[in-house]
């Protein structure tokens, strides 16, 4: 408690206004500085706060520290945004699952869970602190408990959210005696605040350890097979992992071939490229699988396959599918660049 208090007198609460200096008739009233003046306080003010009941710690703030996430400003509570970083995640159950493992990993019984609403209520939580100990009797224990209600929330686009908190229940005792504390706003924004930040920093760790793990298997090289199609003009490349990979690993392996990417469209599966013919060094460096391609506009259609499988189709500027002979005569270049591993940044 002495924490939050001023050191020093706090005798001015017991004070008396003094009366102002009268002055005989007569005589000139002297001119007051208005210096020091302290203005009025404002209707929603807490008049009560003052002396001992006056707290003067600084504010908590809220800590975003786990990648992807911010406070919202000008929220009438504390809510914190959380972006999506891995397309192939459902925000919500990442969210939801993360927050579940926080409360089970301290111990902490679940009272309501709602996933539909997205709500989670916890049971006490529980805090002791010794106070007065004693060699020859109990020691003097302040006991703290509180329940907490999370509330996450997903925009229907699924790929931005935001996690609220709410103490809903608070019980203070000393040495077994129920204290009847009574919380201000700035204790209960305190107390909220505070647990927040703990749940955004397991958060972090778990949202640092996915997105090591996802740079180490999108750097995993991925296996290419030429697939030769039932009709003309049919053939195409199957690739051994699922869309959203093929697709990063595509961003980098077509420039490498000599593709220049004119425009992207990761919702249809598309990429617009131009080839040049001036992958000098590459030619050099596959020799014979050098790409015999005409200069102009191409398009990359990738379309899932089965089982966590992708399917890869070129096709030319009129969305006709290229010859099966140059989809072998690229399949090379393109198996050998999409199968090397990659180092992890």
């Amino acid at each position: 408690m002495e924490r939050r208090q001023a050191n020093g007198n706090d005798e001015y609460v017991n004070a008396e206004v003094s009366a102002p200096l009268k002055v005989p008739a007569g005589l000139k009233s002297p001119n007051y500085s208005r210096e020091y003046d302290i203005p009025s306080v404002g209707p929603r003010a807490q008049s009560a706060l003052v002396g001992k009941a006056l707290d003067i710690r600084p504010p908590l703030q809220v800590l975003p520290m786990a990648e992807g996430t911010r406070v919202e400003e000008g929220s009438d509570n504390i809510k914190v945004i959380v972006e999506s970083f891995d397309n192939s995640l459902d925000l919500k159950q990442e969210i939801f699952g993360l927050l579940k493992d926080y409360l089970v990993s301290h111990q902490v019984d679940i009272q309501k869970e709602d996933y539909a609403t997205g709500v989670l209520e916890t049971g006490w939580i529980e805090t002791q602190d010794v106070l007065d100990s004693s060699f020859w009797g109990s020691d003097k224990v302040f006991t703290l408990k509180q329940r907490y209600r999370y509330q996450v929330e997903v925009r229907p686009h699924g790929r931005t959210g935001a996690i609220t908190i709410d103490l809903i229940d608070h019980q203070e005792s000393y040495d077994g005696d129920d204290l009847q504390a009574r919380l201000s706003d700035d204790d209960k924004r305190r107390f909220t605040i505070d647990q927040l930040n703990n749940a955004i920093a397991y958060l972090a760790i778990k949202r640092e350890q996915a997105i090591k793990a996802k740079r180490v298997r999108e750097s995993l090289g991925i296996g290419v097979e030429l697939v030769d199609g039932e009709a003309e003009s049919d053939a195409y490349y199957l690739a051994k992992g699922d869309y959203n990979q093929v697709w990063n690993r595509l961003r980098i392996v077509l420039p490498e071939l000599g593709f220049e990417l004119a425009d992207m469209d990761s919702s249809k599966g598309l990429y617009f490229l131009n080839y040049n013919d001036d992958s000098g060094f590459w030619s050099s460096l596959w020799g014979d699988a050098k790409l015999e391609l005409e200069k102009g506009t191409y398009k990359l259609k990738l379309s899932e396959g089965s089982a966590g499988s992708s399917e890869i189709r070129l096709l030319d500027k009129e969305d006709k599918p290229l010859a099966d002979e140059k989809v072998a005569q690229i399949y090379r270049a393109l198996a050998e660049l999409m199968q090397e591993d990659r180092k992890v940044r």
